[in-house]
């Protein structure tokens, strides 16, 4: 008799079908193999104790303060403990309490809807000649170029812009930029490339997006999380996915002593808010992408806060953009130049796959393919 501790497993069902389970039982074992940790803010402490008592009664826990059990304050911060069978009783058993429960109860239902996408890869050509990293610069014919090259190693986005948002970037007219996608639109429309890939258009300028999805893209690709509202009528004005970013502040400024109390609190109220009001204007949910706006006006602590806590916004039911390619946040951690940073990002990029993303915007599309093929035979 042999016996070893299994690692981590994403395809827990698909090993309990192989051991030979029946299929009755493959889901509630499933269901007990997977832990969850939920970190709650400010729940009133009588609701702290009740919480605690239905999951000590469960075989779940709560990880509470010392003061909790005297009441000495109001409310306290706690983590919730469980397999996703216990997640699931308790979802149910706390609408029934008082106390804000119901609303605990409401939010572990959202997170127990998890859908899952397939991984994509979203390559970046930059229509400019001042992006941060020089090796997405291309221009007319380059672009076509570098376009099919990247369907053909694999890419089925293509992520095309032509104003910088690196930080502290200059402000390019609305017709400097037109002149410098046209061409580029020109070519994918006559070439019929959008019906090799789905192409986006990373802009927030009404004039210039409409351009482009007349031209057959079928994505926007907001960095202002659709700020401007004409963005999100052409979304359905054209049938097309809307990518709304998350950014404090502008490009301008966005790197100028950005701060969070909870910067996964405060990018999950802001994608509510917007999420609600695409809705409110007739976007269908199944066509918002969602992205946390890796350096976009956040701090390196920020960035991997974000970075690792990624399940949390899995629960808005939408795919999740990422996109951290050769960016700072590698030169904070390790000092490289942006021409060595591939390295760095293939590991932020499969960790964040790891933790629920999707859609991977990046430069170097055929090693992207290459790492995730076997990220995914490794889990």
């Amino acid at each position: 008799m042999d016996i070893y501790r299994l690692g981590d497993m994403r395809e827990k069902e698909t090993l309990l079908r192989e051991l030979g389970v029946q299929s009755g039982g493959i889901s509630i074992m499933s269901d007990k193999m997977k832990l969850y940790y939920f970190y709650i803010r400010d729940l009133p402490t009588p609701a702290i104790n009740i919480l605690k008592q239905d999951a000590l009664s469960i075989g779940a826990d709560l990880a509470v303060p010392s003061g909790v059990i005297t009441c000495s304050r109001e409310y306290y911060d706690c983590i919730l403990i469980g397999t996703k069978k216990h997640i699931k009783i308790l979802s149910h058993k706390e609408l029934a309490q008082p106390f804000g429960l119901k609303k605990v109860a409401k939010e572990l239902e959202l997170f127990l809807k998890e859908n899952s996408y397939p991984i994509e890869i979203m390559g970046i050509i930059n229509a400019n000649s001042d992006s941060f990293y020089s090796g997405s610069r291309f221009v007319d014919s380059e672009a076509i170029s570098a376009i099919e090259e990247m369907i053909d190693s694999g890419a089925t986005i293509i992520d095309i812009g032509a104003v910088s948002s690196r930080p502290q970037a200059k402000i390019v007219s609305i017709d400097e930029e037109m002149s410098r996608i046209r061409p580029i639109c020109d070519a994918i429309s006559s070439m019929k490339l959008y019906e090799k890939a789905l192409f986006s258009i990373d802009s927030y300028t009404p004039k210039v997006v409409s351009y482009a999805l007349e031209s057959g893209f079928g994505l926007i690709n907001d960095i202002t999380g659709a700020a401007d509202e004409k963005i999100i009528q052409l979304a359905i004005k054209h049938r097309a996915k809307l990518s709304i970013m998350h950014m404090q502040g502008v490009p301008q400024n966005m790197q100028i002593d950005p701060r969070y109390d909870d910067v996964v609190v405060e990018v999950s109220r802001f994608f509510e808010q917007r999420i609600e009001r695409c809705e409110e204007l007739g976007l269908e949910r199944k066509d918002i992408i969602l992205d946390v706006g890796i350096g976009f006006g956040k701090r390196l602590e920020d960035n991997i806060n974000l970075i690792k806590n990624l399940h949390h916004f899995k629960k808005f039911g939408s795919p999740i953009l990422i996109g951290a390619s050769r960016k700072s946040m590698i030169d904070m951690i390790t000092p490289t130049p942006i021409e060595d940073r591939l390295s760095g990002t293939l590991a932020i990029h499969l960790k964040a796959i790891e933790n629920g993303a999707s859609i991977i915007r990046c430069h170097d599309v055929s090693e992207h393919i290459q790492a995730i093929e076997v990220h995914k035979r490794l889990s």
